[in-house]
């Protein structure tokens, strides 16, 4: 295994103006996982409940996906939430959410897990997150997400993580949110002032930014003309982004460039269906080609 990810394993009930969807596989970890799994050997760190269906997992297991430490709580159900989206879809509407068995997870990495050199620590308490960084043993390259709600409520122990992350992805609001900057190169120059190296700030339909060791790179969206469910799209990325270094285990300004893209590859693919439908099935054609499809949208000639 070259990348672990902690995070949520979840069921999600999602309405767009596409369709509903009940209870359908979901999760912050389980989003990262399957896209990670195109590229890399993952494995998840997360809780489930007695409810957690057989044909999910083996889904999540038929992707190659190492679930020893994903840990079933007798007793218990899994994280669900319920949300809407509208428009132009940019942001969720959260209907409902049920903590559930997230509640009780205390996660306790078996010894292969702690000795992995790629860990992406999906959005999560910050506590939790904390308590995964001291059972790791000397990872490479640390990554983690996380989100308003822990940014207001969570604030200290957030504050930590950041001290001893290597890459933050953040979505712009929460960047703004996190810094109290309105300008996002200077609310990412200022998250740089507080730990990680690089940071990645995701900006949905206008594309991410990622900043670091005084480099900027600037990505757009890729242009769909129909977008289906956007729940997973940052976690998408961030398994894509997490999947090529670990794949490679190259972390130069070339390697961080081409791992952005294929972030945004596998984002971009995730939206076009409902949960995971799209992003388990996809074959490497299909995501070499749209990594190609980026080149091109992007090269352009110096001026004459």
């Amino acid at each position: 295994m070259k990348l672990l990810v902690v995070g949520t394993v979840a069921y999600d009930t999602v309405k767009t103006p596409f369709g509903n969807r009940e209870a359908t596989l979901g999760g912050s970890a389980a989003y990262a996982s399957v896209a990670a799994s195109h590229l890399t050997r993952v494995g998840i760190s997360a809780a489930v409940g007695e409810d957690f269906k057989e044909e999910d997992r083996a889904l999540l297991s038929g992707r190659g996906i190492d679930l020893t430490a994903m840990e079933t709580v007798a007793g218990a159900k899994s994280f669900h939430w319920q949300g809407e989206y509208e428009g132009d879809m940019n942001e969720a509407r959260t209907l409902r959410t049920d903590l559930n068995v997230l509640t009780l997870f205390d996660p306790v990495l078996p010894p292969a897990h702690r000795a992995v050199p790629f860990v992406f620590l999906a959005n999560v308490a910050p506590s939790i997150q904390l308590r995964v960084l001291d059972q790791l043993e000397a990872p490479k390259l640390v990554a983690a997400d996380t989100m308003n709600y822990w940014i207001d409520s969570a604030r200290p122990e957030l504050l930590e993580v950041l001290k001893r992350i290597d890459v933050l992805l953040i979505n712009e609001g929460e960047a703004r949110q996190l810094t109290g900057e309105s300008n996002l190169p200077l609310a990412g120059r200022r998250i740089l002032s507080l730990g990680p190296s690089t940071v990645i700030l995701k900006r949905g339909e206008h594309g991410v930014l990622q900043m670091g060791g005084g480099d900027a790179f600037a990505l757009p969206a890729f242009p769909l003309e129909r977008v289906v469910d956007p729940t997973g799209a940052g976690d998408s990325f961030a398994g894509g982004f997490m999947g090529t270094l670990s794949a490679t285990g190259s972390l130069d300004r070339g390697a961080i460039r081409r791992a952005v893209v294929m972030g945004s590859v596998m984002a971009s693919h995730n939206v076009e269906d409902f949960s995971m439908h799209r992003l388990a099935g996809l074959e490497r054609a299909a995501i070499e080609a749209r990594y190609v499809a980026f080149k091109r949208l992007t090269e352009f000639e110096d001026l004459g």
